[in-house]
């Protein structure tokens, strides 16, 4: 049993054998499927220069998913700030909150969204790495210039990414939501959440802490087939531990003939004891356990599996045995003109 929300992140992979333009004509029918489905929300993540991640800006999938569903909640996990200015996410983001009121969220997160540092200086416009204040500056300034200079209406609901007790840390000092990258760094996620929970200080956006914890799932009837389906990713983050971001998306059947080293395999698998990878019963159980042991107001799945079908599938299993019943939309921001104020 799953007794909190349950949403969904999109990474968009771009797998072997398609383009780039296929993962996005899969924008529109994956939100209605999930809509479908009573998913909360779905959050795009920003990513650049990757051949298994296609570059598509968390803006514009929100405004095309949006457009093709009617109630679900779409936001950004996350636009990253260090590669935008703040007044032009603050309007952006309102924007999309004044075209479609009480759906859109604003998740930020720190990282320039690329291994490759010379992706990383043009997007930062040759500019150097962001410090510490130079991140929470603009994370603050974002947040008043939605209110103070944009304010078009309804506000996105503004949710602050991290994976460390140092991104906790800004969450609570700043008064807002925290989403945690358990299916990133999951040997983070209690120091982080007990981190957040201490410092909390409520603010115009959030009176008590909230948690939202996403975590990388693949469900399938068989224990042999949710293997399968998690295959590809698995191939990914091999490349990833070798600081390789060239590693394209593989399909299944060759993920399944992909050789590990043993170092690879222990590390995979200290993984993925972390995550909810199988049948419908150990998947849901190991969610609860998760929620259970973080206090999760929300839990949000990454599901990485090749075919569309398939990827659909799995939420489609775990919301049909999580006993969570759907969550429909509620209000979560005032107007802009009602909440005037420094941010």
């Amino acid at each position: 049993m799953i007794d909190v929300p349950l949403s969904a992140l999109e990474v968009a992979m771009v797998q072997t054998g398609t383009r780039a333009v296929d993962t996005l004509r899969d924008t529109a029918p994956f939100a209605q499927e999930l809509e479908r489905l009573g998913y909360h929300r779905i959050w795009y993540a920003e990513h650049h220069h990757s051949p298994a991640i296609g570059a598509f800006p968390p803006v514009v999938l929100i405004a095309h998913a949006a457009a093709s569903t009617s109630a679900i909640r779409l936001g950004s996990g996350g636009v990253l700030a260090p590669n935008h200015s703040p007044l032009i996410l603050a309007e952006q983001f309102g924007t999309l909150a004044a075209l479609h009121p009480d759906r859109v969220d604003l998740g930020i997160g720190r990282g320039p969204g690329t291994l490759d540092e010379d992706i990383a200086r043009a997007l930062r416009r040759g500019g150097e790495p962001t410090t510490e204040t130079g991140y929470r500056d603009d994370v603050a300034a974002t947040l008043s210039f939605l209110v103070e200079e944009v304010a078009l209406g309804f506000l996105p609901e503004p949710w602050l990414l991290a994976s460390s007790p140092a991104g906790a840390a800004l969450a609570a000092q700043l008064g807002l939501p925290m989403a945690v990258a358990h299916h990133i760094r999951p040997d983070n996620t209690p120091a982080t959440v007990e981190r957040y929970r201490e410092a909390f200080t409520p603010s115009r956006w959030c009176e008590h802490p909230r948690v939202l914890v996403c975590v990388e799932t693949v469900c399938a009837e068989t224990e042999e087939e949710a293997v399968w389906h998690a295959g590809p990713m698995n191939v990914v983050k091999a490349g990833l531990l070798k600081g390789l971001s060239e590693t394209a998306f593989p399909t299944p059947a060759e993920a399944a003939a992909h050789s590990f080293t043993p170092e690879e395999e222990r590390a995979l698998a200290g993984f993925r004891a972390q995550q909810a990878v199988g049948t419908p019963e150990t998947v849901v159980d190991r969610l609860g356990r998760l929620a259970s042991a973080t206090g999760a107001d929300e839990l949000m799945l990454t599901t990485p599996v090749y075919d569309f079908r398939d990827r659909v599938r799995s939420y489609e299993l775990v919301r049909q045995h999580s006993g969570s019943a759907a969550h429909p939309l509620r209000k979560t921001a005032e107007p802009a003109q009602e909440t005037a104020g420094p941010a």
